[in-house]
């Protein structure tokens, strides 16, 4: 071997070592620097909580009284009393309509009246001086029957004479449009000069709310959530006006008369609410959560706790042996109803617990468990870098 060869396999040989050198450094220092299997994941603490479980729909609210006032007779209008927003009292003039017709029609039934009256009064006499007549044998039987059926007639006329007479007055009455309750005027549909006509239908003039005190909210439920909403439920609403504010009710109703509109079949639940400072309006839209279920210092974790499972780069670290004993194919099987799996860290691996699942807001849920408590830590979601190394450790991560 000459000496060229030997400087050159001299100078390989240290290369070799380099490289060893390097990259057990390189090694030592990743693991040194590696964090722990921990360090990958975000947790909750176990905590005691109070959750809430309902059911949502949009409904209007509405006066719990609305009387519709009308007219028995027509019209021009002459004369308005009251405006939107008015408070009335009960028999407090509304409006006035034009008498003048019916003021004729009045006049002319008081002196159908009268001929009434004096038709009769001459029957009676005609009547008296034929029984005179038929005492002395100067007219016959049937002269007397006679003049006995003319005062009959007469009387049947006098009477029918005053009742007309008392329906064109009392239609003359009706010319003033009176409140039949006290409340507040919540639409006028006339004007003055407007002509209205009673025919087959009262028209309507004004719509009164007896007590904006107290409210109801009708509200469409679906038929999925109809067979939990029970009568006396508690209701937790609010509306555009105040996005801030919420306000209570209680159910009133669940009627059955059900609504179908494009296959979807929905349930009028009526809500009912005090109002004290007036400051809903009717026709509001009123966003309604029915509560269906309350539990008071119960244990709860996030929803994202139940819809966790360990990426495949998590599973990865932790050998078979552990997988099975810390029962990691859970993830595999089937969740039955009612039933959830939670991850927590035990011994430097993920572990499944199964727990039993309660009511939930969507938010939260209650589990039922004797093997997790108040204060154990469960795991969350992996951490961002986490995530990003098992999508790029797979193959849908890989650049192509």
């Amino acid at each position: 071997m000459n000496f060229v060869t030997k400087i050159l396999l001299h100078k390989f040989t240290i290369l070799i070592v380099l490289i060893a050198v390097g990259f057990g450094g390189y090694k030592a220092w990743e693991i040194y620097t590696k964090p722990p299997l921990e360090a990958k994941y975000k947790f909750h603490t176990l905590e005691l909580g109070d959750i809430t479980q309902s059911v949502a729909a949009n409904g209007t609210l509405n006066p719990l009284v609305l009387v519709t006032v009308g007219t028995q007779v027509s019209g021009k209008v002459i004369k308005l009393y009251v405006d939107f927003n008015d408070r009335v009292k009960e028999g407090q003039i509304l409006a006035e309509l034009d008498p003048a017709l019916l003021d004729a029609q009045a006049a002319q039934s008081a002196a159908n009246v009268k001929s009434a009256e004096a038709s009769l009064e001459l029957a009676v006499a005609n009547e008296k001086r034929a029984r005179e007549l038929f005492a002395k044998e100067y007219i016959s039987k049937q002269d007397l029957d006679s003049s006995v059926q003319a005062l009959k007639a007469a009387r049947a006329a006098l009477d029918l004479a005053r009742a007309q007479s008392q329906k064109d007055r009392t239609n003359q009455g009706y010319t003033i449009i009176r409140s039949p309750v006290s409340g507040v005027v919540v639409d006028r549909q006339i004007d003055v000069g407007q002509t209205v006509a009673a025919s087959l239908q009262a028209p309507v003039l004004f719509k009164i709310a007896q007590d904006l005190r107290e409210m109801q909210i009708d509200s469409n439920f679906a038929e999925a959530d109809i067979g939990r909403i029970k009568v006396g439920q508690n209701v937790n609403f609010s509306v555009d006006a105040f996005p801030n504010v919420s306000f209570s009710g209680v159910v009133k109703q669940v009627r059955l008369n059900a609504t179908t509109v494009s296959n979807v079949v929905t349930y009028d639940v009526v809500v009912t609410l005090q109002n004290p400072d007036e400051i809903l309006a009717p026709g509001m839209t009123a966003y309604v959560n029915v509560i269906i279920a309350e539990k008071k210092e119960t244990l709860v974790v996030p929803n994202a706790a139940l819809r966790y499972k360990p990426t495949e780069n998590v599973t990865k670290e932790v050998s078979e042996a552990q997988k099975q004993q810390n029962g990691m194919r859970a993830k595999k099987e089937k969740r039955e109803p009612n039933m959830g799996v939670l991850y927590v860290f035990e011994n430097g691996v993920p572990k499944a617990v199964k727990v039993a699942t309660g009511i939930t807001d969507n938010r939260f849920t209650e589990v039922i468990t004797d093997t997790l408590k108040v204060g154990d830590k469960i795991i969350l979601e992996e951490t961002k870098a986490t995530a990003k190394a098992s999508t790029a450790g797979s193959p849908m991560g890989r650049p192509f």
